[in-house]
């Protein structure tokens, strides 16, 4: 392959022609050249991992550390560099996974595997398991003010998937019959919402489950559906697993429950609903009980104002299907 040179020529600080040198501009050169780029080019195909501070008082927690970057700003100003790092990466063509990094969380892991806490590295590795194991969303461009709500309601619905794993997994097998307690209960649980959105019929409807589990606070699973007049059923696979993982873990543990339902329309107003959990079933409450049970806050009892241009009904009643460990004693 023929060789291109550009000819350069220099003169003497007289003005005078002096000589001509030729630079070589063949392939070698642009091998070089590429060479150079790829880890540039590179570096959009390794992925990042961003762990955000969701507090004031969680970012004090952390100015503790000599290495910590971020020692002596306010939160507002945390989070704007945090936007300028990220708004850097994204023109870069870099894509990046934000998570929730815990203070006390981190403390413990540090603890537990030996490292300092107080070094960059540390920090590195913690967020990169957080990461794998938690709650993430991708960085889409918008500010970490407008990402965090979605990240933290990721992260509650993580703790709660988990928790009512934890409780599910405990439920082991029937001591009657020896089934699979966990399993008949979900797929009962599943039989019932399925159930529940055909009984409400073609339209948008918003469900909350809601499980008294033991002594560590309610469990409250949501899921968004949109119910077509052909029978097909349009919902986020993610919501329908953690909402029937809270209403199985309602069923086996035999506690107060019961579900909400919020059927949405522009047009007439909202026709809210609801169904308590009774055994291992849902029972349709009655228009009164549905007023006190969606005018009630869930986590401190307190009474809620009724919302204009809301229909309190009551609940449908739902056909039971045959379940496992009808006839197991407790479980």
């Amino acid at each position: 392959m023929a060789r291109t040179a550009r000819r350069i020529q220099t003169t003497d600080r007289h003005g005078g022609k002096r000589r001509h040198t030729r630079r070589a501009r063949g392939p070698a050169t642009r091998a070089r050249r590429r060479t150079a780029a790829a880890p540039r080019r590179l570096a959009r195909e390794i992925p990042g991992i961003l762990a955000v501070l969701p507090t004031p008082e969680d970012l004090a927690a952390m100015s503790r550390y000599r290495t910590f970057p971020f020692t002596g700003q306010d939160h507002t100003g945390y989070l704007r560099r945090l936007d300028g790092l990220l708004r850097t990466r994204n023109a870069q063509g870099r894509h990046t996974t934000l998570t929730l990094f815990d203070p006390g969380e981190y403390a413990t892991y540090c603890s537990d595997t030996g490292l300092d806490p107080d070094r960059p590295e540390s920090r590195a590795r913690y967020t990169t398991e957080v990461a794998a194991a938690g709650a993430t969303v991708p960085y889409s461009g918008r500010p970490l003010t407008d990402t965090l709500p979605a990240l933290l309601d990721e992260a509650a619905r993580q703790d709660t998937w988990d928790r009512a794993g934890a409780l599910l997994s405990t439920a082991g097998r029937c001591p009657t019959c020896d089934g699979d307690t966990a399993h008949d209960a979900f797929e009962h649980a599943s039989q019932a919402m399925l159930r529940l959105l055909d009984a409400l019929g073609p339209g948008r409807h918003h469900l909350v489950c809601s499980v008294t589990a033991n002594d560590s606070g309610p469990l409250l699973a949501a899921v968004h559906a949109t119910a077509l007049p052909d029978g097909r059923l349009h919902l986020a696979e993610a919501e329908a697993l953690i909402f029937c993982t809270v209403l199985a873990a309602g069923i086996t543990l035999r506690g107060p429950g019961g579900v909400i339902s919020r059927t949405l329309d522009d047009q007439h107003g909202d026709e809210v609903r609801g169904w308590s959990l009774r055994g291992n079933w849902l029972t349709a409450l009655t228009a009164a009980e549905v007023f006190s049970a969606y005018c009630t806050d869930a986590r401190t009892g307190d009474p809620l104002s009724p919302e204009p241009g809301v229909d309190y009904l009551s609940g449908i009643a739902l056909p039971a299907p045959a379940y496992a460990h009808e006839h197991c004693g407790n479980t």
